[in-house]
């Protein structure tokens, strides 16, 4: 089961307390333990052995059932910040599980590892990736071997979407460059920490009470501009929107449909104009689900690790899904009973994302018609609730 909000709000606070444990630590190494983060590049290079069949018109055929066929790998450090001793380890940890064949080309995996390093124990993000192919020859006895990579990152992760979405920025760069891993892969590397991680506690101090417009147009899929900021700014806010959004959480239809009904609404872009010095919003949208995570994340500033910030950020969405969820069990329910349709209303007016959940549900149940006349019906009890 999914948290609740105050569940998630007290598992933030256990995380705090716990890296803050062992007090009478400088500011300075507090700074140092929670920024360590780790990468790692290999090359993968596997050979499938396989002994040809020559066909009837005398090209080679082969098939599993007929010919024997083994699979030889070689592995090899590209890359790396970690000790000796902890690459040799992560090494042997990612080996065992390609000679499991537990990867999946794009799509990472996340792992705790105990590694000789001063965290002693990480989560370890990784993923194969596989470069397009130019060029490929075959022989009738032929070792067909291909160049592919594994990519690691390493430090307190608990999120897996953003990085596959970071991974896919290096396959382009291989796939451009191959060859030239050193200034083409190598720089996306050594700043994974600083791209992937470290925008939301940027953004989180950028906006402090006024974070809660952006949470709010995340979850809504509004359309966001913004004006005079630079460049570092802008890409921090629109990877903040990215990671906060629910893309990859519900359907992907759901979402295409949301947008485009934000489109058809003609829904005004928030715009965030950076050119003073504070922040300032127009066409800002906000309600009380939003503002309470604000102060989540603000409370979350005490302990300045930019891991905890990404994990609020994950219960954060993970308390939408719930929401999200419950609201459409409700839905069902009031198809037949008219109490069940009351609850539905109590639900909606309590959560402090009716807003949001109506739109999102509306869009998922646009072709059953009970269930769009219990919407058409929460729709009018919510204006109502709101004139009153």
């Amino acid at each position: 089961m999914l948290p609740s909000f105050q569940e998630s709000v007290d598992g933030d606070d256990r995380e705090l307390e716990s890296s803050e444990e062992g007090g009478g630590l400088s500011d300075e190494r507090k700074l140092e333990r929670s920024n360590n983060s780790y990468y790692c590049l290999y090359g993968y290079q596997s050979c499938r052995l396989q002994q040809g069949v020559d066909s009837d018109d005398g090209s080679p055929c082969s098939t599993p059932a007929e010919t024997p066929s083994s699979d030889v790998f070689s592995f090899s450090l590209v890359d790396t910040n970690l000790p000796a001793e902890a690459e040799a380890e992560l090494r042997s940890f990612i080996a065992k599980h390609l000679a499991k064949g537990a990867f999946f080309e794009g799509m990472g995996n996340i792992a705790s590892v105990e590694l000789s390093i001063p965290e002693s124990q990480v989560g370890c993000y990784y993923c194969l990736l596989q470069p397009e192919k130019h060029a490929e020859t075959a022989t009738s006895e032929s070792s067909i071997c291909s160049l592919d990579y594994v990519v690691c990152f390493l430090g307190e992760l608990k999120f897996r979407l953003e990085l596959d979405r970071y991974t896919q920025d290096l396959k382009i760069n291989l796939d451009a460059k191959p060859n030239d891993l050193e200034t083409c892969v190598q720089p996306l590397l050594r700043t994974w920490f600083e791209d992937s991680v470290c925008p939301v506690q940027r953004v989180v101090q950028l906006f402090q009470e006024k974070l809660a417009f952006v949470l709010h147009a995340a979850l809504s899929y509004t359309p966001v501009e913004v004006k005079e900021s630079d460049e570092r700014t802008k890409k921090d806010i629109n990877r903040f929107l990215t990671a906060a959004s629910l893309q990859g959480l519900v359907q992907e239809a759901t979402m295409t449909s949301l947008c485009m009904a934000m489109n058809e609404e003609q829904c005004k872009s928030m715009v965030i104009d950076c050119s003073g010095p504070q922040p300032q919003f127009r066409n800002a949208g906000s309600n009380k689900f939003c503002e309470e995570w604000t102060q989540v994340f603000l409370n979350g500033s005490e302990g300045g690790n930019p891991f905890l910030f990404r994990q609020i950020l994950e219960n954060f969405k993970l308390k939408a899904i719930q929401d999200i969820n419950n609201l459409k069990r409700f839905i069902r329910q009031a198809e037949m009973n008219h109490y069940a349709l009351f609850k539905c209303y109590l639900f909606l007016k309590n959560c402090g994302s009716g807003d949001v959940l109506l739109k999102i549900v509306k869009v998922e149940h646009a072709e059953m018609q009970e269930a769009k006349n219990v919407i058409t019906v929460l729709e009018e009890f919510m204006r109502e609730s709101a004139v009153a």
